[in-house]
């Protein structure tokens, strides 16, 4: 099941939607952004929407005005121009994982549900969680849970895992759970959280991919463009808000030959929007979400 999307109607708010405009959804999900931009779109308007997992094909309505891409949003620019657009008016990126992903056992997304070890977000292709787990050195292992999981005893417990392995090849997520739960500190699902947070990361290259999203997105928009992107943990957050002021998820400062700094967004929350208290306790998986906007300045 698809819940409304977080911070549904400040983000669409945030696009300043041109009845006649051109605009990109990254992240289509259950349609729920979508929906609400074709709905302030006119008969010329056109919205391309992107999901690369094959779950989504069913939410995907017959719009003339919608475009579907069932490809990773990495590839934003190449379809795009596969489409006739060589720039765009506004692009939504909701980088969050879907509650549908999350409560669908056979994804693996979850540590409350027994299921596969997948966690990719292309079923269809790519290494697994289990792939990672099974034939990642100890080094990757530790580099993977500090990296993106700031798991605090990640050397301990990737020891834990290589040995874990030699007896019994991780396959499903109680498998996996029960070479875990020795080495939790702290808080259980806080812990178990990060490490799959972790995974999930690795598995679908999910830094990597936003950077080259939001590089693309940088020269993709029109002058006056509206990049819109909702983050869900401060590695997310930091690209963001780096694109925002330096035109790079780096953070690498750019200058001209005079010494003028490249400033390529006018930045429009100075300070991350936040749900408030009544969508977090309709939707617990919303108290980690910040969205950020800025408008492309004129070259």
């Amino acid at each position: 099941m698809y819940h409304e999307p977080v911070l549904a109607n400040v983000s669409v708010e945030a696009l300043e939607i041109n009845p006649d405009g051109v605009y990109v959804d990254a992240t289509f999900g259950g349609g729920g952004h979508a929906k609400r931009i074709l709905n302030k779109l006119s008969d010329k308007g056109r919205l391309i929407a992107f999901d690369q997992d094959p779950d989504v094909i069913g939410n995907v309505t017959h719009d003339e005005r919608l475009i579907f891409v069932p490809h990773n949003f990495r590839y934003i620019r190449r379809f795009l121009k596969l489409n006739g657009y060589l720039k765009v008016d506004g692009i939504l990126a909701d980088l969050g994982v879907s509650s549908y992903q999350f409560d669908t056992e056979s994804r693996g997304f979850s540590f409350r549900m027994d299921g596969a070890l997948d966690m990719r977000m292309n079923p269809t292709t790519g290494k697994s969680a289990a792939d990672i787990l099974n034939t990642y050195t100890e080094e990757q292992l530790v580099n993977l849970l500090s990296d993106w999981g700031e798991v605090r005893n990640a050397k301990s417990l990737a020891s834990a895992l290589i040995e874990a392995r030699k007896l019994n090849p991780f396959k499903d997520i109680q498998g996996f759970l029960n070479v875990v739960n020795p080495w939790v500190r702290g808080e259980r699902p806080r812990y178990l959280a990060q490490v799959f947070q972790a995974l999930r990361i690795e598995v679908n290259e999910e830094m990597l991919v936003l950077a080259d999203f939001l590089k693309q997105s940088v020269d993709l928009l029109n002058d006056d463009g509206l990049l819109v992107v909702i983050s869900y943990h401060s590695l997310e957050d930091r690209m963001a808000k780096n694109t925002l002021r330096y035109g790079n998820p780096e953070g690498t400062l750019q200058q001209d030959f005079y010494g003028n700094i490249y400033r390529p967004f006018n930045i429009l929350t100075k300070k991350a929007i936040t749900p408030d208290a009544e969508e977090i306790k309709n939707n617990s998986r919303a108290r980690s979400a910040k969205l950020r906007v800025g408008r492309k300045l004129p070259v």
